[in-house]
């Protein structure tokens, strides 16, 4: 029997501290969402809250509701991830398949991994200054605000975070495996069809399951383009509000009944994120096993 030793023991330790330390924390966010949104929920019903359309501040006559931004948020956030998937993958494979460890593979993963680290601001800037005026010319939205100008750019931000972390899955796939189909006759489109996804497509699978969480709850790019009204979405053109706009939008000036209302959709957009990596997790280990 191996006896530890003072070293492995405060090394174990510390490992269950760092552990029960993010539990802690993840538990105080929990505790300060629910306590902060619960005067909404219990004026409000849960159910009706998350049903309702309106967002009414006016003193006297106050009455908030979720739904329009829940659709906002969803809306923006999917429509980005399908305009991120034919981008991202074929860039995932040109540098994690047709030319990993070389130069120029080299040289787009460096471009990649600097797109990735540009603040979100700087892509609301160039979306309102680039992007929207072109959208307003195409007439779609109003004066080029609207959904699917945010998802446009929403999708540029993911791109990085989605091609990257599938290039690396893709570059993991076992050389002997691609060798062994090769020697077989299959041509390169065969082996990245028959080999190269099936391996390494759960891990491709959940890169963009975090790509799409982070557009979901990204903030100030949407805010700057998305046209900041509170109506429920009629089209992807149409102007509206995600959770995170809104909250970045009202939460300064707000207090009372508007302040927890805001903190409501603050856990909302929570639940929301955390359901999606739950489905996420379990499709992967339905497809896994």
């Amino acid at each position: 029997m191996r006896i530890l030793s003072i070293k492995d023991i405060l090394f174990k330790r510390l490992l269950f501290v760092a552990a029960l330390l993010i539990l802690l924390i993840c538990a105080g966010i929990v505790y300060t969402l629910v306590s902060g949104s619960y005067g909404t929920f219990v004026r409000f019903g849960f159910f009706h809250f998350i049903t309702s359309t309106a967002w009414n501040p006016t003193i006297g006559h106050e009455n908030y509701g979720a739904l329009s931004f829940i659709v906002g948020t969803l809306l923006t956030a999917f429509v980005a991830l399908l305009l991120c998937l034919p981008f991202s993958l074929p860039v995932a494979l040109f540098t994690g398949e047709y030319f990993r460890g070389k130069k120029i593979a080299s040289i787009i993963s460096s471009v990649i991994n600097l797109l990735a680290g540009i603040p979100s601001i700087v892509y609301g800037l160039w979306g309102f200054y680039t992007l929207r005026p072109i959208m307003n010319h195409l007439g779609w939205g109003q004066q080029g605000f609207g959904l699917l100008t945010s998802a446009i750019v929403l999708a540029i931000m993911i791109i990085p975070y989605a091609s990257s972390l599938s290039s690396e899955f893709i570059s993991m796939v076992p050389k002997d495996l691609k060798e062994s189909a090769y020697s077989l006759g299959a041509t390169r489109l065969e082996v990245i069809k028959n080999v190269t996804f099936p391996v390494a497509g759960m891990g491709i699978f959940a890169s963009y399951v975090l790509a799409l969480g982070r557009a979901l709850g990204e903030t100030m790019a949407v805010t700057m383009l998305i046209g900041n009204t509170n109506n429920l979405p009629t089209s992807i053109t149409a102007t509206g509000n995600t959770m995170a706009s809104i909250i970045a939008n009202q939460f300064g000036e707000a207090d009372g009944l508007k302040l927890s209302s805001l903190i409501a959709l603050g856990l909302l957009l929570f639940l929301i994120t955390a359901i999606i990596n739950f489905i996420g997790k379990m499709i992967m280990k339905k497809f896994a096993a």
